[in-house]
């Protein structure tokens, strides 16, 4: 399916939570020239909420011919990557860690994951550096 691409993948807690919707999401439109100039095919947002919820973020971000918008909805992908956080205690149900990934075809070449309240090696500026590596 993306065999042979360089894909960049973040992953965000939610779709119009603070953070994400403040700089992680909007770094990564702003720099997506950049950053398929620097070698990415692609970039993809993911995000533990439905379809709707990220179609809906992705329209009010401006993210069209730039960020695909990645609906893991029932958390499988998440797990699955071992990214999985559980918020059940704040109310927010399983989340995904925020974080930033290249993967190039297939195999995974840079995976900067976030602690809470931490924003800086999953920002779209971070991942420009790593592809110009």
């Amino acid at each position: 399916m993306n065999k042979g691409k360089k894909i960049i993948i973040f992953g965000v807690p939610g779709a119009f939570t603070p953070l994400c919707s403040s700089q992680h999401l909007p770094g990564y439109v702003a720099l997506a020239d950049q950053i398929k100039a620097a070698g990415a095919d692609e970039i993809w947002c993911m995000a533990v909420n439905d379809v709707f919820v990220m179609a809906a973020w992705g329209k009010q971000n401006n993210v069209a011919g730039k960020v695909r918008m990645m609906a893991d909805g029932s958390a499988e992908y998440t797990k699955a990557l071992g990214l999985d956080r559980d918020l059940t205690g704040g109310g927010m149900g399983v989340r995904c860690f925020r974080f930033g990934m290249i993967v190039d075809d297939g195999v995974v070449s840079y995976l900067g994951i976030e602690g809470s309240g931490e924003f800086g090696v999953s920002k779209a500026e971070t991942l420009v550096e790593q592809l110009n590596k």
